[in-house]
C-alpha cells in the first residue's frame, strides 16, 4: 500500500451560502492530493503526459461525513491499496479536520491514456517500478 498527505487550507471562495466548503470542491482536493502522491514517487503528471500517457478520471465517488469550513486546515490523505494490474489506477482519499475528524472519503478511478492514439494503455513502466516497493 502506498500513501500521501498533504494539507489545503479552506478558502472563502471555495465555501458556499451555508459556510461549508462547497461539495464540488472536494473533487478538487482529491486532485491535489493525487498530484503530490506522484510527486513523492519522483514524478508528475507532467512528466507522464510528456512520457506520452494522460491519465483522465473515469469515475468519481463521493462520501460526506462532516462539512469542513472556511479557514480550516483539512489534510488530504492519497492512497494506493493496489498496484494497478490494468489500464485502470484507483486513488482512495480521506478528508480529515484538525481535529483529526473524518470528514469525506472518496475514490477516484483514473485510466491511462496513450496521447497518440487515444487509446488505453497499461501503467508506466518508470511509475511501476517505483510504485512496487510499497507492494511487496
Amino acid at each position: 500500500m502506498f500513501s500521501s498527505i498533504t494539507t489545503i487550507r479552506v478558502r472563502y471562495g471555495e465555501t458556499d451560502q451555508m459556510g461549508y466548503l462547497y461539495y464540488g470542491n472536494y473533487g478538487l482536493y482529491y486532485e491535489v492530493g493525487r498530484a503530490e502522491a506522484i510527486r513523492e514517487l519522483g514524478f508528475s503528471y507532467r512528466e507522464l503526459e510528456e512520457q506520452g500517457v494522460i491519465m483522465p478520471v473515469a469515475e468519481l465517488n463521493v462520501k460526506y461525513l462532516r462539512p469542513a469550513y472556511y479557514d480550516d486546515l483539512i489534510t488530504v490523505k492519497t492512497i494506493l491499496k493496489e498496484l494497478p494490474k490494468s489500464s485502470r489506477i484507483q486513488f482512495h482519499s480521506e478528508l480529515y479536520n484538525e481535529k483529526g475528524e473524518l470528514l469525506n472519503v472518496g475514490v477516484t478511478t483514473l485510466v491511462f491514456i496513450d496521447v497518440k492514439t487515444k487509446q488505453k494503455a497499461g501503467l508506466p513502466e518508470a511509475l511501476k517500478e517505483r510504485l512496487e516497493p510499497f507492494f511487496k
